[in-house]
């Protein structure tokens, strides 16, 4: 009985699905190794959204994760500004000095950072063009030491002062929804119905020959 499910199960992950190229040339047969049952789509996704506050990402990419139906719990710091810099004074008392304020502030609110980015799967880190995010750095570069995954998230006018940033992360995305794609991607080998260049698309087998001659 055992071998027989096993057997069945792997017949269910490795079952092979055709498609055709996204620009109508030749078909090309595509390989998925996704299947209902297997644990990337079964677990919950733990997506932690570190980064700019200033405008709705992070409400863009929770849309497109319910929309989606995607498996994934998305988590972030304490997004307001006011509360993040007065929560150790509201609670631990005043300070007479500023670097003091923000310091128990400071403190306080990497209790929570630090705990979600240990506990996630995923860290997305947003840089906006308008601030310097210095603690959006401090993120990715805690969660790359101690290996998550990292997915970037900022305008493309900025990505020559982010190059070191960028170099540690597994995908560089420059709007929400690209994140939202690449989760799906991730989680159940969903790719957008229109890629990126759109009719300019080519597989890479037609534009640049196969990688392997002899598959």
């Amino acid at each position: 009985m055992l071998s027989r499910q096993a057997s069945s199960r792997s017949s269910a992950v490795l079952a092979r699905t055709l498609s055709k190229s996204y620009n109508n040339a030749k078909p090309t047969t595509r390989v998925s190794y996704f299947s209902s049952d297997t644990v990337g789509q079964t677990k919950i996704w733990k997506v932690y959204l570190s980064g700019e506050i200033h405008s709705d990402w992070r409400e863009v990419i929770q849309q497109g994760v319910d929309r989606l139906t995607l498996p994934v719990s998305l988590s972030a710091p304490n997004t307001s500004h006011e509360d993040s810099d007065d929560c150790g004074a509201i609670i631990l008392g005043m300070e007479e000095e500023r670097n003091n304020w923000d310091r128990i502030g400071a403190k306080m609110n990497a209790i929570r950072t630090k705990t979600l980015i240990q506990d996630a799967d995923v860290v997305v880190v947003r840089f906006g063009d308008k601030y310097k995010q210095w603690n959006a750095a401090f993120d990715a570069g805690y969660a790359h030491a101690i290996g998550k995954p990292i997915i970037t998230l900022h305008p493309p006018a900025i990505s020559h002062m982010l190059k070191e940033v960028n170099a540690s992360a597994s995908t560089v995305c420059e709007d929400p929804e690209q994140v939202v794609d690449t989760l799906a991607y991730i989680i159940r080998g969903d790719l957008p119905t229109t890629p990126r260049d759109g009719d300019k698309f080519v597989p890479i087998a037609d534009r640049l020959g196969k990688g392997n001659p002899n598959p």
